[in-house]
């Protein structure tokens, strides 16, 4: 009976001690995967802070462009609106194309928030923008956007898809994998100066998760103060432009969101 004992309890200890090991290996697995995504992450994306110039001072836009990169930004975001798809009318592909004669070697981040932007495609390429953003909630051409993103490239700009703060993520799912990068308003689109929303940050979370090593772009009410929750969420490249152009210390501002990014992805 005591040797039946004995057996009985060596076997439970065997069971309790390989049991103990196996847990901790699992949680050494998980931590290690954990870490080695975060790394691969890391190396395979970027941080990016793109000023719009639509705050800048529009009688000095080139002088406004030269001293961003001066600071250190890496893109220029240019913001194209035709009066249709947003109420508002800013810049066109001829300003594009004297910011690219004064700034040759600039990154012109252009995002489109226009109805038709299969027509807008070949003046952009001529301008020379460098990346062209479309709204999924424009109108499409035949072949719906797949064709919009083959002609984009076949034009030889990087192409981006953006989504309102109201439009579902799963509407770009079928072809995000095409896409040099997504963005995401934190405003409704038309208006420099909106109070960044913040509840659509689960959007930015989803697709990080689901691409980990996309571009994914936020735009709208960024500043040192908001940027965080962006980055936290898996945002990597950080349009801001009141939060720049109206600071008295415009490099700080550039350094405090590149800042938050390094930290954060």
């Amino acid at each position: 009976f005591h040797v039946s004992l004995f057996w009985t309890d060596l076997v439970e200890w065997f069971v309790l001690h390989y049991l103990v090991r196996f847990w901790f290996f699992m949680i050494q697995t998980k931590i290690l995967q954990k870490a080695t995504k975060r790394i691969r992450t890391m190396a395979t994306i970027k941080s990016i802070v793109s000023p719009s110039l639509l705050s800048c001072d529009l009688a000095n836009m080139a002088a406004d462009a030269e001293q961003m990169l001066s600071y250190g930004a890496d893109w220029l975001h240019m913001d194209i609106m035709d009066g249709h798809f947003v109420p508002n009318i800013s810049f066109g592909p001829p300003v594009i194309s004297c910011l690219r004669k004064n700034n040759k070697d600039a990154f012109l981040d252009c995002h489109l928030m226009v109805s038709e932007p299969m027509k807008w495609v070949e003046p952009m390429r001529k301008a020379g923008a460098s990346l062209f953003t479309f709204h999924i909630e424009s109108i499409m051409p035949e072949g719906g956007p797949q064709e919009l993103i083959k002609e984009i490239k076949n034009a030889g700009m990087k192409v981006g898809v953006s989504i309102k703060p109201g439009t579902p993520v799963d509407s770009i799912l079928q072809f995000a994998d095409q896409l040099d990068l997504i963005l995401v308003m934190t405003v409704e689109p038309g208006f420099s100066g909106q109070k960044f929303m913040e509840d659509v940050m689960p959007k930015v979370k989803s697709l990080r998760e689901k691409y980990p090593s996309m571009d994914i772009q936020v735009d709208g009410g960024l500043s040192p103060k908001t940027v965080d929750t962006a980055t936290k969420a898996g945002a990597n490249v950080i349009v801001a432009a009141s939060a720049i152009f109206g600071s008295d210390d415009r490099l700080e501002v550039i350094k405090a969101l590149r800042n938050s990014i390094e930290k954060n992805i």
